[in-house]
């Protein structure tokens, strides 16, 4: 989802991008990664590859691991063997969410499940390896196109009538997938080692809110949609009840907000198969 927005939008902003999936390049392979840098020798990457499936991460800590930890490492090593800025994703979930309000890049990291541990890992030896260009970028409630998580699919789903479940008593900030490829562009530009809190603009809001949001938008208030308490449902990995992000970084780097969730998620429901464009139109305007 986040990988084929950024191709999109470096892509129609002039660059000369080369974009692999998993099959292409397995980025837990230390020699691999290597050798596709070196022969290709990029100006930026941007990191878009993780294992998201929290749940699966409890089960399969290998598989976790490799590609949220090692895998950014690998492709830091990588990157400063031929100087390039490095932009990799993480996550909100390398908080424990018992904060009330915002978390900003001032508060220490504390993750409960194994994908936020995975990730927090990632982070630290990503800088560790390449310290002077790694750009890390926490993010969260990530909604958008091709995307298989509740947030991107909730409309498609109540127009196919299923019944849906939503989580009242869960709280982050929506991410737009095509604002945030595009902020991971500007960022790599601007190459300003750090991490950098990445989401859409507004206080946060919980699945249940979101969900009745995007039914609105997409003229399906009607929709069936139950509301549930996140500790209803059993899941195999604990998760923070808060996590919104705020960045405490982007405004000294003359960075704008990104635009308001509620925006960016109309634009997501009605805009189809141009998907992008207004965000686009937006941020370039």
């Amino acid at each position: 989802m986040v990988g084929r927005a950024v191709r999109r939008h470096c892509e129609s902003s002039g660059d000369f991008v080369i974009a692999y999936d998993r099959q292409s390049l397995d980025v837990s392979d230390p020699d691999l990664v290597m050798q596709t840098i070196l022969a290709n020798k990029p100006e930026a990457i941007i990191n878009c590859a993780a294992c998201t499936d929290v749940d699966g991460c409890e089960l399969d800590h290998e598989r976790a691991y490799a590609a949220n930890r090692d895998g950014p490492e690998n492709l830091a090593k990588a990157s400063e063997a031929v100087n390039a800025t490095l932009v990799t994703i993480s996550t909100d979930y390398v908080f424990d969410g018992k904060k009330a309000g915002f978390y900003t890049q001032e508060d220490t990291p504390n993750p409960v499940s194994v994908y936020g541990r995975s990730k927090l890992e990632g982070e630290l030896r990503a800088q560790a390896a390449h310290p002077s260009a790694t750009i890390v970028v926490r993010s969260g409630f990530i909604f958008g196109k091709g995307g298989t998580n509740f947030l991107s699919t909730v409309v498609e789903r109540a127009r196919r009538r299923e019944k849906l479940k939503a989580i009242s008593d869960s709280f982050g900030t929506p991410t737009y997938a095509w604002d945030l490829g595009v902020r991971l562009r500007e960022l790599s530009q601007l190459k300003h080692a750090g991490i950098f809190h990445v989401v859409n603009a507004g206080d946060g809001t919980s699945y249940e809110e979101f969900a009745r949001a995007a039914l609105d938008a997409g003229g399906l208030a009607g929709a069936s949609l139950e509301s549930v308490e996140m500790d209803s449902l059993h899941r195999p990995a604990p998760r923070p009840r808060n996590s919104r992000l705020k960045c405490l970084t982007t405004p000294a780097i003359g960075l704008p907000p990104l635009p308001f969730w509620k925006d960016s998620l109309v634009d997501f429901v009605t805009l189809g198969e141009s998907w992008g464009v207004k965000s686009e139109a937006g941020a370039n305007g």
